[in-house]
């Protein structure tokens, strides 16, 4: 089962996904962008620049993506491991989806459709989602805006995508309230993916 975690930068996701590691010790622990690849590595650059162009950007995390999905999600996914990744492909659509609306690239009417119809041929979508609601201003003031992605104004344009995003498919997702105490919010997502596994095939 591929359970992934998702929401804004601040909303806690790498520290959820670290604590996870000790109630699930059998799992294949991932993340994206990957951090033990070129192709990651080139993503990173990319984050790094803020001159990056928006449309090559994508690009290079669909590379990232892809690559990722052959050398360990379908190989785990044969073995039937549970994974568990912090972010994942709804975390490209959301951010490189508003990437591309705030540069009017190519004059792209919908970028959030025109990211997902990139992936639509090869990707493998998840079976669990867990989405970390947080606000924009806050998830801000919490990432410390050191990059070009964590800044309030940029972040309620992912935000909405998200939403879309949840909208279109709400029975993968498990919203869980990012702002409450961290106990709490991790005993949230502990039961989600409990309540999956019982569910799952």
């Amino acid at each position: 089962m591929l359970v992934t975690l998702e929401g804004l930068d601040g909303s806690g996701k790498t520290t959820i996904w670290e604590q996870l590691q000790g109630s699930y010790p059998k799992a294949t622990f991932t993340r994206e962008p990957t951090d033990d690849s070129w192709y990651g590595e080139a993503v990173y650059r990319s984050i790094r620049d803020d001159d990056a162009d928006s449309l090559a950007e994508l690009f290079l995390y669909t590379a990232d993506h892809a690559a990722h999905l052959s050398r360990v999600i379908e190989p785990a996914l044969e073995a039937g491991d549970l994974i568990i990744s912090d972010r994942y492909s709804d975390s490209r659509f959301a951010y490189q989806g508003a990437t591309l609306a705030s540069s009017g690239r190519l004059g792209i009417d919908d970028p959030l459709e025109y990211v997902i119809d990139v992936h639509e041929p090869f990707s493998i979508p998840p079976d669990l989602t867990i989405y970390l609601d947080l606000d924009p201003h806050t998830a801000a003031e919490r990432a410390g805006a050191t990059n070009k992605f964590e800044h309030a104004d940029y972040l309620a344009s992912v935000q909405a995508n998200y939403e879309r995003l949840l909208e279109t498919d709400p029975d993968r997702f498990v919203r869980i309230d990012a702002t409450q105490d961290p106990e709490i919010v991790f005993e949230g997502v502990k039961n989600a993916i409990a309540d999956a596994l019982d569910r799952h095939p």
